[in-house]
């Protein structure tokens, strides 16, 4: 059970994690400074040098932090558990910041000295789990292999979803990913298992 100091330092690390999206998100990571980051989370710069101990620290926790604001809103198994994934991402591109700007830290990183693959590695490693778990169901053909699908895939959205930022504000992003799938789908399952695949944004809840 948490005391109530650890509560209070759990809610005032989301508060900073929550402004410093924010801000990044708006400004990028050099336009990003420190003192904007604590004047939107209404506390100090002591707090935010104790929890991440410097801005680079806030920008790796906020790219290693996106899985973890999709995981909560699935239920499926195995390939339409993936297909999912990426619905959710998709829909939560639109608005949630945290996983805005995680996404934007980890393409932009190099422009700031940061050349860290671990936020794409963990969802590469996420997805092949979840598409080893499809292997083992009898939902892949053979021949398709789950890392490199995996890795595949991590790619191709990471691509998609700054050519749709660039060419429509990231709103055809959800069309884009189903797009990818319906190409996709028949070269890793049968019909049969397609048949039980849905692609469909009607999948992920309103928010």
């Amino acid at each position: 059970m948490k005391t109530a100091n650890a509560e209070r330092a759990a809610r005032t690390r989301q508060r900073l994690l929550l402004a410093a999206a924010e801000i990044f998100d708006e400004a990028g990571y050099e336009g990003a400074a420190v003192t904007r980051i604590v004047e939107r989370a209404g506390l100090t710069l002591g707090a935010l040098y104790f929890h991440f101990g410097s801005k680079q620290g806030v920008a790796e926790a906020l790219m290693n932090a996106q899985a973890t604001t999709i995981e909560p809103h699935l239920e499926s198994t195995g390939l339409q558990r993936l297909v999912d994934i990426t619905l959710v991402w998709a829909q939560r591109m639109q608005h949630d910041p945290i996983l805005r700007a995680g996404v934007r830290l980890a393409v932009e990183q190099g422009s700031h000295g940061m050349n860290d693959a671990t936020s794409f590695e963990d969802w590469r490693k996420l997805m092949r789990d979840l598409l080893e778990t499809a292997q083992a169901d009898g939902e892949l053909e053979e021949g398709a292999e789950p890392d490199r699908v995996a890795r595949f895939v991590v790619a191709a959205c990471t691509g998609m979803q700054v050519y749709s930022q660039l060419a429509t504000g990231r709103a055809d992003l959800m069309e884009r990913v189903c797009d990818m799938w319906r190409l996709l789908l028949p070269s890793l399952s049968s019909d049969a298992v397609r048949a039980n695949i849905s692609v469909d944004p009607q999948r992920v809840p309103a928010t």
